[in-house]
């Protein structure tokens, strides 16, 4: 086989890894452990919510008739029928005309009341209650099942839950969450010149800073990342430690090797044990990028320059596991900025140039594709599309924010 496949467009390799992506396995969670998980099926509302006429001040529950025209020079006079209980409806208070009774936050509204002022807003004289603002109807209360109806879908599947979303399945009755199950990411580092990190590297080494990314930018992806550590250029041990990567994980992340270098293994051993799908992305950097399949486990070669290689989990990586967990909408942060230069950039071929935001001003922060400061020194990236032969200053850009 050749050593270099042909090169595809970005958007051709991103098909192709949604349709190796294997379908979400799905467990339960408790509630209180679901933030950051994605919603595997719909959760309807299982009763309604409010289930009554509440106040959500603390205040008097009043008819909004029996208030109007109120103001602090001619405050309307009500005759107080005593305090509504926490927990339970009161039969007993019924406001006619004129009346009114103390309600606390989350009080049952009496029946008789419309809307509810804040205690802010009024005065006690015995008896009577000045109110000292008018109410109009509603006003300061949730009304019976006017969040959600009994059946109502509450939450669509795909969603990524957030702390607000725990407590709002809480209230649809949901002690368990269902969720797509985290995949687990196995991670192999390859290279003859990559010691670990917390080795001092010899005269040609280099610590390895791919793999701790990755597993970094997965975990906070929400996936499970599973290091398997360096690996030599040497076939034998790259085969062996594949053969134990793939039964254990879902998706093999193969770090260097997938370069067009004569030693280069990565694409022969896949398509050894299963197929090269792609070898050769229209994307700078990583262009050499691999996206392959052993049996149902996808595989994935990227290059071993860590900027290459984060700019191939944003582009190619992230939306395959967005269609992998079902995920609806991407997790990427993204700001307007205007563009401070001019950025060139070779037709034919999508790019991602790394940039710094201030003021909404986006500055390229150009440098030779190995370079680690950039990665730090830069708060994102912007894209040149393949179409354009590079971007002009003034232009208004959208900055993928690290």
């Amino acid at each position: 086989m050749s050593r270099f496949l042909q090169v595809v467009p970005v958007a051709e390799a991103v098909n192709a890894a949604k349709r190796i992506a294997p379908g979400r396995n799905v467990e339960t969670v408790p509630v209180e452990l679901s933030a950051g998980r994605i919603l595997a099926r719909s959760v309807p509302a299982d009763t309604d919510i409010p289930g009554f006429d509440r106040s959500v001040v603390d205040g008097y529950a009043v008819r909004s008739a029996d208030t109007a025209g109120a103001g602090p020079s001619s405050p309307a006079l009500l005759r107080c029928l005593g305090r509504i209980a926490m927990g339970a409806p009161d039969p007993a208070i019924v406001l006619h005309e004129g009346e009114c009774t103390y309600i606390p936050t989350g009080g049952v509204l009496p029946q008789g009341a419309d809307a509810a002022v804040m205690v802010e807003y009024t005065e006690e004289a015995g008896d009577t209650i000045l109110v000292k603002k008018p109410a109009s109807h509603g006003e300061n209360v949730l009304l019976h099942n006017e969040d959600f109806s009994k059946g109502e879908t509450v939450f669509v599947p795909g969603r990524r839950l957030t702390p607000q979303d725990a407590g709002v399945l809480a209230a649809c009755g949901c002690a368990e969450v269902p969720v797509a199950k985290k995949p687990v990411i196995g991670i192999i580092s390859t290279g003859n010149e990559l010691v670990p990190a917390g080795t001092r590297p010899g005269p040609g080494q280099v610590r390895d800073a791919n793999a701790p990314m990755l597993a970094a930018w997965l975990a906070e992806y929400g996936c499970i990342p599973r290091l398997y550590g360096i690996v030599r250029d040497e076939r034998a041990a790259f085969e062996a430690v594949i053969a134990r990567a793939l039964p254990e994980c879902d998706v093999v992340i193969l770090s260097g090797g997938s370069s067009k270098d004569d030693r280069d293994m990565t694409a022969g051993v896949i398509a050894a044990r299963g197929e090269v799908i792609i070898h050769g992305i229209a994307l700078a950097p990583g262009k050499p990028t691999i996206i392959g399949r052993i049996g149902s486990t996808p595989v994935f070669g990227l290059p071993g320059h860590p900027a290459s290689a984060f700019v191939v989990l944003i582009a190619i990586v992230r939306p395959f596991l967005d269609a992998m967990l079902g995920l609806n909408n991407t997790r990427l942060r993204t700001v307007k900025a205007t563009l401070s230069q001019n950025v060139p950039s070779q037709r034919g071929r999508e790019e991602y140039i790394r940039v710094r935001v201030e003021n909404r001003i986006a500055t390229p922060l150009f440098g030779k594709s190995g370079l680690l400061n950039t990665l730090v020194k830069s708060d994102g990236l912007i894209c040149v599309p393949a179409g354009t032969e590079g971007l002009e200053q003034g232009s208004e850009v959208e900055v993928i924010l690290w």
